[in-house]
């Protein structure tokens, strides 16, 4: 059973500590050694088979015009408020000319636009052509650079080295932006990690009053965390793997590393108060402990794993690495952290100095004397606390039911997106180049859409396509065709009039591919597709809303199978189900409060609304449903030990609840701390992660775990329990049930006294 072998191997570790710990630092050396030398860099591919915005690449492709690779851009203003490029009397032109050419000399660029020149031949074409604005107050060069597997953040260092230089040598304002500046810039997650590794620590210390029990789970999650890192640079070797996977990777992986780490040691804390040695201890731990953990953490890797079904390639490989992550956080909880525990000894059974103090002024006791992890006063309120819902049922279970379906309302509004630039804060470049952009040139100019056409022979189809995209009332303007002549691909670059992550311009996306380019092309040999990042972000988000219900769907019924394997009842996992919808409902309608409505926006640095990013409620779905499950399980399976000793269905659930609750509000708080911590970063996206993980912990710890559980838990009785006998005889007995807690350990001491502390 897998209590036995967790059992075996948690104490094996424990026995032996410095041997498990010196192999985990080979491990963490080999794997870093690894990703330098064979890891590979992330990149951003926004597109899935079968999208329109995928056929509009393979053309661009196929002409080799250069337009599938990344871009940047170099806005410039003068610095005299009275100086234009239309003249050159006060050297604006000249220095626009001495920036591009620099710019041209860059390490890996292709090819620039070029304004000066542009105007030398026509300020009309200029202005036509989106280089100059109207009023000659505003250019743009444009530089093109290869795909992103051949560039490195060198790269966006060269340019952005090359932009200092020249504000103070030139009569110029300069600011930059781009896809360049997406892909390498910094996002600031190291700073956000070592902030919630800060936080945990804190509640880890306030949690058991040692130093030392603080340390352990953080020191695992480090361990972790570079191990699971690296492995994912070394998947990145081999595909493509998103840029956003490692902030969310190690988001979610400090989170649950902490969080199993706190299970383990919690119960571990338990046994040494009981009277067993720290190595009896540390096997009985894992093989209690560390059996939800071990469930906990597969049922987020399945959660994960199964964004597969959304058959868009850049998530599943995003999944994938931030499920090795989880993977190798589940294998650190049960072999390192019992190895911590065994190198710790019985210093982790006793309380510090400082949190001995901590724990009298909080208790109001004059006493000083060491006490088991579980104090008794902590235990007695949780205890008070669920004897009070169990006494009202009705009125907690409504209560809350009511507070959480209010909270979910705003679902009804979400919209799903691109957030641009001008989601960025002012001390950005790329904000500052966002508004001066628009400012000059309309909104739409900040993201424009790449018409790919292939005339097949027809020699009117350009004329009659460029003629008919430009009468569309959704395109300000459309630049010269760029025609392959090798292929005969035309290529167009159109501005809308709207920005990128405005509505309107995915319905002129939309427009434009179901009625303005089949009419202008007619039924011959000739196609047309529509391109660019905004019409591969609409195409992604379009196909993750149509496969949303067939995945939550797939969750749902994977997690009803495994609970009621674990649990042996039918109504358990039912109402496990719901209420994690409930808890995930809510989280979605306050991120779409926030972002969308602005509703306290600014207290996480949020300066304009933008829409939802369109595969974030998927990937969200799946890492929640999953980290739900961590504390449906750890309570739940010392409620059904409370049961199976007891018999009694409401003394099982006070028991239960209240032995639990103080480690789940802790673990909780770690990962609330945690993800928060990422809600304060510069980047949107990173935002919405943190916020939409933190928010729906809270809830879920809280309201679902600490009322919502024992009230309705309470109104069904004996019924929680419920199997029919014909299920129960196919069932298989699941090696993580519930059923084989009582692994034995040497020096085990009688189960009543270890539950009946």
């Amino acid at each position: 059973m897998l209590s036995n072998a967790l059992l075996r191997l948690g104490a094996g570790a424990a026995r032996h500590p410095w041997r498990v710990i010196a192999a985990w630092l080979i491990a963490a050396t080999l794997a870093v050694l690894a990703a330098v030398a064979f890891g590979g860099r992330t990149a951003d591919s926004m597109t899935a088979p079968g999208l329109d915005s995928g056929r509009a690449a393979e053309l661009i492709e196929r002409a080799g015009t250069g337009e599938e690779g990344m871009t940047a851009q170099v806005v410039l203003t003068p610095l005299d408020d009275g100086a234009t490029f239309f003249d050159d009397d006060d050297g604006a032109r000249t220095a626009l000319t001495r920036l591009r050419a620099e710019v041209k000399r860059l390490p890996d660029v292709l090819g620039t636009s070029d304004p000066a020149g542009a105007l030398e031949a026509g300020g009309d074409s200029a202005v036509r052509g989106g280089l100059v604005s109207a009023d000659g107050r505003i250019a743009v060069v444009r530089v093109q650079y290869p795909d992103q597997s051949r560039l490195s953040a060198e790269d966006l260092d060269a340019l952005v080295d090359l932009g200092e230089r020249l504000r103070a040598e030139l009569p110029l304002r300069i600011e930059m932006g781009g896809s360049l500046f997406y892909a390498f810039s910094d996002s600031g997650g190291g700073a956000s990690e070592l902030i919630g590794l800060l936080a945990a620590a804190a509640i880890l210390f306030l949690a058991f009053g040692s130093l030392v029990a603080a340390a352990l789970p953080v020191g695992m999650a480090v361990f972790g965390l570079t191990v699971g890192v690296a492995t994912m640079t070394l998947l990145a070797g081999v595909t493509e793997v998103p840029t956003f996977a490692p902030v969310l990777g190690s988001m979610v992986g400090l989170g649950v590393g902490i969080d199993y780490a706190l299970f383990v040691l919690a119960r571990h804390r338990e046994y040494l108060a009981c009277g067993l040695d720290p190595q009896a201890a540390a096997g009985r731990a894992v093989a209690t402990a560390g059996r939800p953990v071990v469930f906990a953490g597969g049922t987020v890797v399945v959660s994960i794993l199964g964004l597969a079904v959304a058959n868009v390639p850049f998530m599943t490989v995003g999944g994938m690495a931030v499920s090795i992550v989880v993977l190798t956080m589940v294998l650190a909880s049960v072999t390192l952290l019992p190895a911590f525990l065994g190198a710790a000894g019985p210093r982790l059974g006793r309380t510090g100095r400082i949190g001995r103090a901590l724990r009298t002024r909080k208790s109001g006791l004059r006493a000083r004397r060491p006490g088991p992890a579980a104090g008794s006063a902590p235990a007695a309120g949780w205890r008070r606390w669920i004897g009070h819902v169990n006494r009202h049922p009705v009125l907690y279970a409504v209560g809350a039911a009511t507070l959480l379906l209010t909270a979910t309302l705003p679902v009804l509004g979400l919209r799903v997106g691109l957030p641009d630039d001008g989601s960025l804060p002012q001390s950005r470049t790329e904000r500052r180049a966002y508004d001066l952009v628009a400012e000059g040139f309309g909104p739409g100019t900040n993201g424009p859409l790449v018409i790919a056409a292939d005339p097949a022979g027809d020699p009117g189809a350009l004329d009659r396509l460029v003629g008919a995209v430009s009468a569309d009332p959704g395109i300000a303007s459309v630049a010269p065709a760029h025609i392959d002549r090798a292929t005969g691909i035309a290529t167009l670059v159109v501005f809308p009039t709207t920005s990128p992550q405005d509505k309107a311009t995915a319905d002129t996306i939309a427009r434009l591919r179901t009625d303005v380019l089949p009419a202008a092309i007619g039924h011959g040999p000739a196609r047309a597709h529509v391109g660019g990042a905004a019409a591969s972000l609409s195409d992604v988000g379009q196909r993750t809303s149509e496969r949303l219900p067939m995945f939550v769907a797939a969750v749902l019924a994977m997690s009803f199978l495994l609970l009621m394997l674990v649990f042996r009842s039918v109504v358990v996992p039912l109402k496990a189900v719901l209420l994690n919808l409930l808890s995930i409902g809510a989280a979605y309608g306050i991120m779409v409060a926030v972002f969308q409505w602005g509703w306290a926006g600014a207290l996480i640095g949020l300066e304009a609304t933008v829409p939802i990013v369109s595969f974030i409620p998927m990937f969200l779905f799946a890492i929640l449903f999953g980290l739900s499950m961590d504390y449906e399980v750890f309570l739940l399976s010392r409620v059904r030990e409370e049961y199976l000793r007891t018999g009694d269905n409401g003394t099982a659930i006070v028991e239960g609840v209240s032995r639990t609750a103080r480690i789940i509000t802790s673990a909780a708080s770690i990962m609330v701390a945690v993800f928060l911590s990422f809600a304060v970063a510069e980047d949107p996206s990173t935002k919405m992660f943190g916020l939409g993980l933190a928010t729906a912990i809270f809830i879920d710890a809280t309201v679902v775990r600490m009322v919502l559980v024992p009230a309705t838990m309470t109104l069904l009785g004996r019924s929680n329990w419920w199997l029919p006998k014909w299920l129960d005889r196919m069932l298989p007995r699941g090696p993580v049930g519930a059923d084989d807690t009582d692994a034995q350990s040497p020096g085990e001491v009688p189960r009543a006294r270890l539950v009946d502390r």
